[in-house]
């Protein structure tokens, strides 16, 4: 029998922060990234802070700045210093998401997590999350167990509609009554696929386009949970 799908997008959504930004920075205070690797996407942070810039852009320079920085360090360090990560901060989540999968899973849903933070790092929350399966970025290595610096069916990965429609016919998984959850417009496409789409502490676009769609929105403040 095919099981219903869950999808949640992970940094923002599940995780109080991203796992690609503290990883970034972790790899800096350990000098396997330079110094000045921050100052890379320093612009974009600054115009995201200040509510001049838009988040997708933000975590776009991230994303580009850790490819080529990534490039030549040892896998083993790498995912060390990620494994460390996630031991530190895997129960810094947001309460409602975490219910949220807690209430899906004893229902029997198929847990997937999809994200474009790096696959290592993001495998191992979504296993302490209590995913069923977790897509994230996968960085190539060399025959050195080296990073090359690609990325790997980077075409798909970030498409999550795409990423989501894989996994239901990999996993024999059905939309029917299925449930997604996602925090920015770069969501929208994979939410437009599910039975019950909830956007959770949206930013302006995915806002605006849920209002449009009379979608659950859903935001978590400190300590208080409410929907508009």
């Amino acid at each position: 029998m095919q099981r219903p799908v869950a999808v949640f997008d992970i940094d923002g959504t599940v995780f109080r922060s991203s796992l690609l930004i503290d990883l970034v920075d972790r790899l800096v205070e350990r000098g396997l990234m330079p110094a000045d690797t921050r100052e890379e996407y320093r612009e974009e942070q600054s115009r995201w802070l200040d509510r001049k810039g838009d988040y997708e852009s933000y975590i776009g320079a991230v994303v580009d700045t850790f490819g080529k920085r990534i490039k030549g360090l040892p896998f083993d360090e790498v995912s060390y210093i990620a494994g460390e990560l996630i031991e530190e901060r895997k129960d810094r989540v947001y309460r409602y998401t975490r219910d949220l999968v807690k209430e899906l899973k004893k229902k029997d849903y198929f847990l997937l997590a999809v994200s474009h933070s790096p696959r290592f790092i993001v495998d191992g929350f979504g296993f302490e999350s209590g995913f069923d399966k977790v897509y994230g970025t996968f960085y190539t290595t060399g025959p050195s167990d080296k990073f090359t610096g690609e990325i790997e069916d980077k075409d798909l990965i970030f498409n999550k509609a795409a990423v989501l429609q894989q996994a239901v016919r990999k996993e024999n998984l059905t939309l029917e009554n299925s449930v997604g959850v996602g925090d920015t417009e770069g969501d929208i496409p994979m939410l437009e696929m599910v039975t019950s789409p909830i956007a959770f502490n949206p930013n302006a676009k995915l806002y605006k386009h849920a209002k449009r769609r009379r979608w659950k929105i859903v935001v978590e403040r400190k300590d208080v949970i409410y929907e508009l």
